[in-house]
């Protein structure tokens, strides 16, 4: 509403002091007429059509824009949305967070479209989805739109947590088909059907609160094929490389006006041999970071930093090191050898190994090298903290989380950010 208000005002300031009668009369009454309309126009209403008249975030070279100009966040992580969502008790919680996220900056929030089995499944068994708990997930889409934020919505997760792989495979299972790990959900014919059928399902929903499918919502920011995929069976990468290459057609075949990422951690593979000595301990875990990337129609890269629990039993020297050279080498490839943007998934600092203190520095190490990155033009266009919660979520608390009511330090820094992204010209 206040923005609204104050784009009016400014148009009509130079007329309201019109000499001339009519002319002046005329003017007075559009002003009231507008006035009016506009007290009847609900922020998020205000925010929602403002995020629409922007239409689809793009991708240009190394850059995202909207708009004809390029474009940067500060953003967050919330898994919990659609779970919380989809219980009109806890729904609140929702509206809260999202209502707090847009008052302090953040434009796009990172959030799972999956719930597979398992309590309050999204997608009960194959094919078969809990109209609730999708009503929950219109809410989350529809929320974010009113205080114009974008959604990244993952679409599985490579761990157990809300199903993932593991219920899709268990769901082979039940064909009576005959699978050696969790890792046939890369592989098997049926595992990737069903995916190709939630992928369907997703995408083309049409919101129950906004009559838009998700497909034609700019509220959207960009798809996500899978939470942080690995394959213990396969360091090759080539499984993850060709599941990749077929999923990434097929969202492109149903939706070609959002973004499209990955979801990956930032592992090298066998590619660039010679990076692999950037992973944590050498590690190989299935993909590659650079020929997963490359894939056409995967329209930026992703990484996630954890160096507490990537690098267990170091010292905060050799975190350190490690995150700068994590974020350098990323960056660098993104722009030289990719083409295109990065964004920094996840990264946080869990309260099991920190101080406020801690937590405040990691965050503003990482904020400066996202900040250098996108004020000289580079790739490196935003990053999403885990996690941001409401007051009140206690049962939902993982060490991570951060609740602006409770961390005015932390707050503080997620503002100067914040601000600074969206003053790059």
């Amino acid at each position: 509403k206040r923005f609204v208000f104050v784009t009016f005002r400014e148009s009509t300031k130079h007329t309201m002091g019109w000499k001339g009668g009519l002319k002046n009369v005329v003017t007075m009454f559009t002003f009231m007429v507008a006035l009016v309309v506009v007290q009847h126009v609900k922020c998020g209403d205000s925010a929602r059509m403002l995020l629409q008249h922007g239409g689809f975030v793009q991708r240009s070279g190394t850059n995202f824009v909207l708009s004809n100009r390029h474009f940067y966040f500060n953003g967050f992580n919330a898994y919990w949305l659609m779970y919380m969502a989809s219980d009109p008790a806890t729904r609140p919680k929702v509206t809260a967070v999202l209502q707090q996220a847009s008052s302090h900056g953040l434009t796009v929030a990172r959030t799972w479209a999956f719930s597979d089995g398992g309590y309050r499944a999204l997608q009960v068994s194959p094919g078969s989805y809990d109209e609730k708990v999708f009503r929950g997930l219109d809410f989350v889409v529809s929320e974010a739109g009113k205080y114009g934020v974008r959604l990244i919505l993952s679409l599985v997760n490579n761990w157990k947590d809300f199903g993932g792989k593991n219920q899709y495979v268990q769901w082979v299972k039940e064909h009576g088909q005959y699978v050696n790990s969790e890792d046939d959900f890369f592989s098997h014919p049926i595992a990737k059907q069903h995916y190709k059928n939630h992928i369907k399902a997703v995408l083309t929903r049409k919101n129950t609160i906004t009559g838009v499918a998700y497909k034609d919502d700019p509220a959207i920011f960009a798809w996500e094929l899978i939470n942080e995929p690995r394959s213990q069976h396969d360091n090759s990468g080539k499984v993850i490389q060709q599941w990749v290459i077929e999923m990434a057609a097929y969202v492109k075949s149903i939706d070609n006006n959002h973004l499209l990422e990955i979801g990956l951690e930032g592992f090298y593979g066998e590619t660039m041999p010679e990076k692999k000595q950037f992973n944590p301990g050498y590690q190989l875990i299935g993909t590659d970071f650079i020929s997963n990337n490359l894939v056409h129609q995967v329209d930026f890269a992703t990484m996630h930093l954890y160096p507490e629990q990537w690098l267990p039993g170091s010292n905060e020297a050799a975190q350190v090191a490690f995150v700068d050279k994590w974020l350098q080498t990323h960056i660098q490839d993104a722009k030289n050898v990719l083409g295109k943007p990065i964004v920094v998934g996840e990264f946080g600092k869990s309260s099991k190994s920190y101080s406020v203190v801690e937590r405040d520095n990691y965050l503003s190490k990482m904020y400066n090298a996202i900040y250098s990155s996108a004020s000289s033009g580079g790739p490196c266009a935003g990053g999403l903290f885990w996690q941001l919660m409401a007051k009140g979520m206690d049962g939902l608390r993982d060490g991570y989380e951060v609740i602006f009511e409770e961390s005015p330090s932390t707050t503080r820094i997620i503002d100067q950010q914040s601000h600074k992204m969206s003053s790059i010209a």
